[in-house]
């Protein structure tokens, strides 16, 4: 679970590093750090509590896009956190839709890379 953590801040910091509208506004790198770390902790919050619901009032749309809007409920689960972050005053912003669109995509690209590659078939059936 720690691991999953870890891996979900280090595609949280990717996404913060490649999309331009997602930004650390914290000046110092130990603040910087500590700011990822609460909003990974952030993100996993809220896709705990919130994304079940979104994704069981969109069943719907899920199923006739197939899947597809999952990409949306990923992007408001984003943008959700930013807001978040912004409300604690963390240092973390994502700059509109667009930007928590390419940036979720990227978290799960990345979160699925290295749950994958670091994870044994034991760990994932806990």
């Amino acid at each position: 679970m720690f691991l999953r953590f870890l891996f979900s801040a280090a595609a949280l910091a990717f996404a913060t590093w490649v999309v331009p509208g997602i930004k650390v506004t914290a000046s110092e790198p130990q603040n910087q750090f500590l700011a990822i770390l609460a909003v990974a902790a952030i993100f996993g919050i809220v896709n705990a509590l919130v994304k079940p619901l979104f994704a069981f009032a969109s069943a719907p749309l899920l199923l006739i896009t197939l899947g597809l809007f999952l990409l949306v409920i990923n992007a408001l689960m984003l943008w959700l956190t930013a807001w978040v972050a912004e409300q604690l005053h963390l240092g973390w912003q994502v700059d509109g839709f667009w930007s928590a669109f390419w940036g979720a995509l990227i978290v799960s690209i990345v979160s699925f890379i290295l749950n994958s590659s670091f994870t044994s078939r034991s760990e994932v059936n806990r």
